[in-house]
């Protein structure tokens, strides 16, 4: 029985010790990756900070009324959610969090009596919602890890082609960056862009405006509100990647950190078993000893006793069993 609990141990440390090298892999391959994510998340800010003040600074001039992408609805009858995850798991609580965040979004529309349009970026969110039942009118796939600026014009576009027709109001949720220990699960609204001025107001800003713009600030509003679009959902797309490898990294390491853990109690109950085992081959060899000891003992005093009988003296005489006493 210990021989078959020592095997047993040894082959579930070697599974961990296999388990161990694969995650140790997957943790530097994702310490990798963060790094260049993070710069590219941190190289595409100020563009999107910069954008985002000369379209304030437009709507000041007076151009933010006649925009579809700025104007607010008067009711909000169809709500869009998009719903950034990963294409792969193991990133810990990673897709788990934004998309229940983005499901709140969708059931507190539903109670509110409105509908919804869902659009999926990455395989987690989209095989989340088709498997319970929600009906998922986009699905994006297979760049969640390294976005480019092309994937961020395709979604902008299905986007904004819907808002305004089909759907009132849009949403994004997906997780922020802040560090490579934190990252936070981010709700918003996207559509109708919020430029921090009242459309109502614009015309007493326009005097307030501190540039001219040419050939006229509508125009140049309507040439820029589809780039500023485009690189707020870059910008999300970069902090989504970034936060996707730096959870995973954290839970490859806390993977592997349990690995090692698991081995060294295992050992330890195999070097017990072991021990136990020699223990008990040590106690049988000399209980077989001391066994085969005595029962030699035995077999001397039977022979005596035999000698030495009662009937053995009578038929002999006491020359006779000197003799046989004495004989070498």
């Amino acid at each position: 029985m210990p021989g078959a609990q020592e095997r047993v141990l040894r082959r579930r440390i070697g599974a961990f010790q296999n388990m161990k090298k694969i995650t140790r892999a997957m943790e530097l391959i994702a310490a990798t990756r963060v790094v260049k994510a993070v710069q590219a998340a941190g190289d595409a800010r100020p563009y999107s900070e910069h954008i985002t003040h000369v379209i304030t600074d437009l709507a000041s001039a007076g151009a933010a009324g006649d925009h579809p992408l700025l104007s607010q609805p008067e009711q909000v009858r169809t709500v869009g959610v998009v719903v950034f995850s990963s294409d792969r798991g193991l990133a810990g609580a990673y897709n788990s969090s934004v998309i229940r965040a983005a499901e709140r979004e969708v059931l507190a529309a539903k109670d509110a009596g409105q509908g919804y349009v869902l659009i999926t970026v990455g395989k987690k969110a989209e095989a989340y919602f088709r498997f319970r039942g929600y009906q998922v009118h986009t699905a994006y796939n297979g760049f969640t890890e390294k976005p480019t600026y092309e994937h961020a014009r395709e979604i902008a576009a299905e986007i904004t082609s819907m808002f305004g027709e089909s759907v009132d109001e849009v949403r994004l949720a997906y997780t922020r960056f802040v560090s490579m220990g934190t990252q936070e699960v981010s709700v918003r609204r996207f559509l109708p862009l919020e430029t921090g001025v009242d459309p109502a107001s614009a015309g007493a800003q326009a005097a307030q405006a501190q540039f001219e713009f040419e050939p006229s600030p509508s125009a140049v509003l309507a040439a820029l509100l589809p780039r500023y679009v485009e690189s707020r959902l870059f910008a999300a797309l970069l902090d989504a990647a970034a936060s996707e490898l730096a959870s995973r990294q954290r839970a490859m390491k806390s993977a592997t950190d349990n690995a090692q853990e698991l081995i060294l109690k295992l050992s330890r109950k195999m070097n017990q078993a072991r021990q136990e085992a020699i223990t008990t081959e040590i106690m049988e060899i000399i209980g077989g000893a001391e066994a085969l000891a005595a029962d030699q003992g035995d077999d001397e005093d039977l022979l005596l006793d035999h000698l030495f009988s009662d009937p053995f003296p009578a038929l002999m005489s006491d020359r006779q069993f000197t003799n046989i006493r004495t004989k070498p």
